[in-house]
């Protein structure tokens, strides 16, 4: 070997590194699903190799991006996050590659795109199997030649960025029924990084429910006495069909409604049930499109999630929110953590109205986020739109004031 090709090649990171990468990024897990995505993450990274990343919805493929971002030579550099499935149709191509003054109405004045907005740094494109035909010939040109025009415009625009893709549909199938351009495909599919489902990955769980546990009570001031051994094993033996989002939100929910108290496999028990057994009113998923199928699985989060709306309602109006014993993740909460609740006392909260638990809850969260709105509606649970109606209606500024 060359003495310069021997340079090159110890410019990349060497095997058995993955254990920095998960403490950097924060992936967690010790399957050996998550060690491979984990070393594929430290090899790629510092290139500008293009990445595809699939698997099921709520397997954490927006982190997998963060993660490639954060370890490459773009990190001090913007990461431009797209849902291009949650974009209409009508101003998708404005949105990624910008607009030119008069290009249609209302467009007043010139605007930069994503594509734009990331240059320099990387732009992750989310679910872009959900692209228009007319629009994935555009993105091929700007991976290709890295230029593009914007709409309604005449001049091309150089730009530089890394792509990183993520679908959960089996784009290879998509390609064959020629909803999705193959040369797209194999221009994205560079390199293919895979994310296991919960499923494939239960070992991880118990992990998981830690980590989970102890973040949801910092952030909500809340102890709790943590799940008993046989309650673990019990979510070890769930399906997941919603993966690591549906794994965190059972988490959260058992915490608050069983009021932070000790949670036994029969405690849980009746959370779990829901899951995986029909509601006799809904439609039984067998033998139909994966997309009913997933309208139908929503329909019953939807309806869950106004059943424990109900409860939280009632908890909330029947007596105050007592402290509880964190018990073992009581060694998890950093240092300082009390100094860091900006509430004015320590004690239980007063008995309030709901609305006004629910304006000092937001208030708190504001604060804490800095003001970032999408951050709060996160932690809430709340959409945007309805956190913005909240302070609107609550007259909260953007820091929480």
């Amino acid at each position: 070997m060359a003495r310069g090709e021997k340079v090159i090649f110890q410019e990349f990171p060497q095997p058995g590194h993955w254990r920095q990468v998960q403490r950097d990024v924060g992936i967690l897990g010790n399957s050996d699903g998550v060690r491979q995505v984990l070393e594929t993450i430290e090899q790629v990274a510092p290139t500008d190799i293009s990445v595809l990343i699939t698997g099921e919805s709520g397997t954490g493929k927006e982190l997998v991006a963060k993660a490639i971002h954060l370890r490459s030579r773009r990190r001090d550099k913007p990461l431009i996050t797209v849902n291009c499935g949650a974009i209409p149709e009508g101003i998708l191509e404005s949105e990624l590659f910008g607009h030119e003054k008069g290009s249609f109405t209302g467009a007043i004045g010139p605007r930069k795109g994503y594509f734009e907005l990331a240059d320099t740094g990387s732009i992750f494109l989310d679910e872009i199997g959900d692209l228009p035909m007319p629009t994935q010939a555009k993105l091929l040109r700007v991976l290709e030649e890295r230029e593009f025009m914007r709409v309604g415009g005449t001049t091309l625009h150089q730009v530089d960025v890394r792509f990183i893709a993520a679908s959960n549909k089996n784009l290879e199938a998509e390609v064959r029924k020629e909803s999705f351009r193959v040369d797209l495909y194999y221009r994205l599919n560079a390199i293919h990084i895979h994310v296991p489902s919960l499923r494939e990955r239960r070992q991880d769980i118990p992990l998981l429910v830690n980590k989970f546990a102890a973040d949801f009570c910092h952030q909500n001031y809340i102890e709790f006495e943590g799940f008993g051994e046989d309650a673990v094993h019990l979510l070890q033996e769930h399906s997941w069909p919603g993966n690591i989002r549906e794994l965190r939100n059972l988490v959260e929910k058992v915490i608050v409604l069983e009021r932070g108290r000790k949670i036994d496999a029969r405690i849980l028990q009746k959370y779990i049930t829901g899951f995986d057994h029909h509601d006799k009113n809904l439609p039984v998923p067998i033998n139909k499109p994966r997309e009913e199928v997933e309208r139908e699985f929503l329909l019953r989060a939807l309806l869950d999630i106004k059943t424990e709306i109900a409860q939280l309602r009632e908890l909330l109006l029947s007596r105050n929110i007592p402290r509880y014993s964190l018990g073992p993740w009581r060694e998890e909460m950093p240092g300082g953590y009390y100094d860091s609740i900006p509430f004015g006392s320590r004690e239980a909260m007063p008995t309030n109205s709901v609305a006004e638990m629910e304006k000092e809850m937001i208030r708190a969260t504001l604060i804490k986020t800095g003001g970032n709105k999408r951050k709060t509606a996160k932690l809430l649970g709340l959409s945007e739109r309805t956190l913005y109606r909240r302070i609107n209606q609550y007259h909260l500024k953007a820091d929480g004031e």
